[in-house]
């Protein structure tokens, strides 16, 4: 992946052609989209923007005569992100505003992509009815209304979780080839602010309350915090020095436990904001 990122930096008809191409190609969309974000971050958001225009031609295919907006939303949330960390160096604020463009995608999908919805809907309610008939007969109507905004949740909050990783690829490819460490450091560091918290926090709750899809604003509110609790696990460890293998063993049970262990990083992500955790932690020293 270095040698991709060092060929598309030679110049603009290299990063174009790659995000060009790779968006073109099923399933290689996210690589398109971090390419542009590794431009904007190096070379500026104007130039960035301009190369862009590449890889939005075939994801405009996709999402207009193949009927799947993967790779335009997800480009289009990497693009904003990425512009709004390279200006402000903050990555609250860019993981903020790809959330408030999630909660909108998630808003939008059922209005430009309806026939996608109803058979993906269609196909979650003949699966209940086929393997747990007892569910969808307590449910009743109410069971296609869940398995909407189910489905309209998943698929904007997996768009938005796809932009953040391609994102932080991207910062990655820059720290690599012009700041080695950089990215891990800066990675370590993520904290969101009180506010921030607050914000996503209550965002994450009053859904029920506004009649909204309260799986939708889950899904976009939560992220930011999910992502500063995985700074935090990672700053930690970094912070004591301690082998690769802790990290790999939270990986493996953040899989096995999973929405569990997902809510005890979101409220740990919000004590953070307040108390910094990693800044009372004493770093390992020379006789550890």
């Amino acid at each position: 992946m270095r040698a991709l990122a060092q060929f598309v930096m030679r110049g603009p008809l290299q990063a174009g052609g790659v995000a060009a191409v790779t968006t073109a190609v099923p399933l290689l969309f996210w690589i398109g989209a971090a390419v542009i974000g590794l431009v904007i971050l190096r070379l500026g958001v104007r130039q960035g923007l301009s190369i862009g225009l590449w890889a939005l031609m075939p994801a405009l295919g996709w999402a207009v005569y193949g009927q799947d907006p993967t790779s335009l939303v997800v480009l289009l949330q990497v693009m904003l992100m990425a512009s709004i960390l390279r200006t402000s160096l903050a990555w609250e604020r860019a993981l903020l505003a790809g959330a408030f463009l999630a909660i909108l995608t998630g808003l939008l999908l059922p209005v430009m992509y309806p026939a996608l919805l109803d058979e993906l809907v269609q196909a979650g309610i003949g699966f209940y009815e086929q393997y747990n008939a007892e569910v969808a007969r307590t449910l009743g109507s109410d069971l296609e209304l869940i398995i909407r905004d189910t489905m309209n949740a998943s698929m904007a909050g997996t768009y938005f979780a796809t932009a953040v990783g391609m994102t932080m690829l991207a910062r990655a490819w820059q720290a690599g080839l012009y700041n080695p460490g950089g990215f891990r450091k800066e990675f370590h560091a993520l904290r969101l602010s009180p506010a921030i918290a607050v914000v996503c926090a209550v965002t994450m709750v009053i859904g029920p309350v506004l009649g909204l899809n309260s799986m939708l604003l889950a899904w976009a509110a939560g992220t930011p915090l999910f992502i500063a609790g995985l700074a935090i696990v990672h700053g930690v460890v970094g912070r004591k020095q301690l082998s690769g293998n802790w990290l790999a063993m939270f990986y493996v049970a953040l899989v096995l436990l999973g929405p569990s262990l997902m809510m005890l990083m979101l409220v740990m992500a919000f004590v953070d904001s307040w108390l910094d955790i990693r800044g009372r932690i004493k770093p390992a020293g020379p006789a550890e």
